[in-house]
């Protein structure tokens, strides 16, 4: 059980709480797992993640958790955005990495600005891989409450990306950088975690 879901649960505190504490969280969680073994339902995972969340709500204050994970995100952001230099994108597929790039930290940026409980069941579904009845069981929800609470995440997370200065300007411009025409958007590609489709 331990070499098959560590990484996956200390990716879940990564993401819940950044790397500073998240080893301590996997020691207390696989502790919990050892102590309660008879308890360790099958799939064992979602019930891993449940006593890590726990171990989180427990053992840190949940504002000093989100200030460091959007940090976290934030510097991300920051890394890869001094990795591109700033430029603009090259056409061709250079540009579309550059897109695809720019377009991955519009995202980081509005995960790092959403609430916590929005970020969580992003992160469960779209970076953990879990469905939403597995997802539900770690937050403690049914699964029709999970999905109502996904679909609106995903509102405000698509609403949080568009609403970035640089994402209305690409609205507002057209092919190349030309004028859109009047009441033309361009089309967004989706994003694995935006979109309602699993990855």
């Amino acid at each position: 059980m331990y070499d098959a879901c560590r990484q996956r649960v200390w990716a879940y505190a990564v993401s819940r709480a950044g790397r500073q504490v998240a080893d301590e969280v996997v020691s207390e969680t696989f502790a919990v797992a050892w102590r309660r073994f008879r308890d360790v339902p099958d799939p064992a995972l979602p019930w891993l993640l449940g006593v890590a969340r726990n171990v989180l709500r427990e053992g840190y204050r949940a504002e000093a958790r989100r200030e460091a994970f959007a940090a976290e995100l934030r510097g991300w952001a920051e890394r890869a955005d001094a990795g591109r230099g700033g430029h603009p994108a090259h056409p061709g597929p250079a540009g579309d990495i550059a897109e695809d790039v720019a377009e991955r930290l519009a995202v980081l940026r509005a995960m790092a600005a959403l609430p916590e409980g929005d970020r969580e069941i992003l992160i469960l579904v779209a970076w953990q891989g879990l469905t939403p009845r597995e997802a539900a069981r770690v937050v403690g929800c049914s699964a029709a409450a999970l999905r109502v609470r996904l679909h609106r995440a995903r509102r405000r997370l698509v609403r949080a990306v568009e609403d970035r200065p640089a994402e209305r300007a690409a609205r507002s411009a057209g092919p190349a950088g030309h004028p859109a025409e009047h009441g033309a958007r361009p089309e967004m590609r989706p994003v694995g975690i935006i979109s309602e489709e699993r990855p």
